[in-house]
């Protein structure tokens, strides 16, 4: 027999998360173990993590959820096909939950070179939106500390000022070098997109996405035929059943698509995703979407058994005061599993 219990966790910024749709400080997240009821001293870890205007689920209506599903936690396959979409993030969380459980309740899914600490996964270097000198610094900061992916949020200034300060970075630096990806976050308009595109592609851009704002598919579609960029789709996902994933793709035709688990619904989806897009020639890469080290840690080993080269977006665990102590750390702009640290010991009673 099943037991859970949950923990919310407010994770709380070091400094202010700028992005298109506002500024973050502090965001919600809960915790759910599992454990059988004849071993409690094994349990198995999920991150329940919201993203406000982004995530599908209800942060209200989240709380009832879990108090209901750790009353009946045997009974989480007849949740997930009652609730399953409208909650993909609690999803995410039981699918993580059980997993760990059923591998012993040590956050470690395999056991490989990633989880021995031998090789990590090369990351990109995360700019986030704000004023000119706060970006400068950033792009400073990571390249100094040996990124050659640079991934910038732009729409929250100036488009002239954030054209410049990527003409700067590409005066210095040429593709070959440094490898530049934006991010959009819908922030354009299907009026004005194309243009920012063309004047955008002088500068060697790899990709960018979600140009402009999700449920427009006609839009989109034409967008990705004409674009001088490589569109890649993020937000567009987010709230696609799997059996939508074939007629999304083929309408729209983009060059890339993002995978956030914890916005999509877990991995099992993510990997109908992979498998769609592999079919028709569509590239995709991974990123968190500013979970905990327990939610990082989680998709990071499942990206790792993926064996994709590209850069991939798990650079987030930093940016937490209260984040939960973990083995990840990032050195020479990879994700690594020290297998010589710990995990925090509890999660609050």
């Amino acid at each position: 027999m099943l037991k859970a219990r949950y923990i919310y966790h407010p994770l709380h910024f070091k400094r202010p998360a700028g992005t298109s749709r506002g500024v973050l400080q502090h965001k919600a997240s809960w915790f759910l173990e599992v454990w059988d009821a004849d071993n409690p001293a094994v349990r198995g870890t999920g991150e329940v993590s919201l993203i406000p205007g982004l995530t599908l689920d209800n942060e209200n209506e989240i709380p009832d959820e879990l108090r209901d599903l750790c009353e009946n936690p045997d009974g989480y396959l007849s949740w997930i096909t009652e609730k399953g979409d409208r909650f993909p993030a609690m999803r995410f969380a039981i699918e993580t939950a059980l997993s760990d459980l059923q591998n012993g309740g040590k956050k470690i899914f395999a056991h490989n070179a990633f989880t021995e600490g031998k090789t990590g996964i090369p990351i990109n270097g995360l700019i986030w939106m704000g004023n000119p000198d706060f970006m400068q610094s950033q792009i400073r900061e990571k390249l100094e500390t040996g990124f050659n992916c640079i991934k910038i949020k732009v729409g929250a200034i100036d488009f002239e000022q954030e054209i410049e300060l990527i003409k700067q970075l590409r005066n210095k630096y040429s593709a070959k070098i440094i490898e530049i990806r934006l991010d959009a976050n819908g922030a354009f308009s299907k009026e004005d997109a194309l243009q920012k595109l063309n004047k955008l592609a002088v500068f060697d851009i790899h990709s960018i996405e979600q140009p402009i704002k999700a449920g427009q598919m006609e839009v989109m579609a034409d967008l990705c035929q004409k674009t001088p960029i490589p569109i890649a789709l993020d937000e567009e996902l987010i709230g696609i059943k799997s059996t939508q994933i074939n007629n999304l793709l083929d309408t729209i035709k983009p060059h890339y698509v993002i995978l956030k688990p914890s916005l999509l619904g877990g991995f099992s989806i993510s990997e109908a995703w992979i498998a769609t897009a592999i079919k028709r020639q569509i590239g995709w890469w991974a990123t968190s979407a500013l979970e905990s080290n327990i939610g990082l840690n989680a998709i990071a080993q499942w990206v790792f058994e993926k064996k994709s080269d590209m850069p991939q977006g798990l650079g987030t665990g930093q940016l937490y005061t209260n984040n939960i102590t973990s083995p990840l750390e990032i050195r020479d702009a990879r994700l690594y599993y020290n297998p010589e640290k710990y995990w925090q010991n509890s999660f609050g009673k």
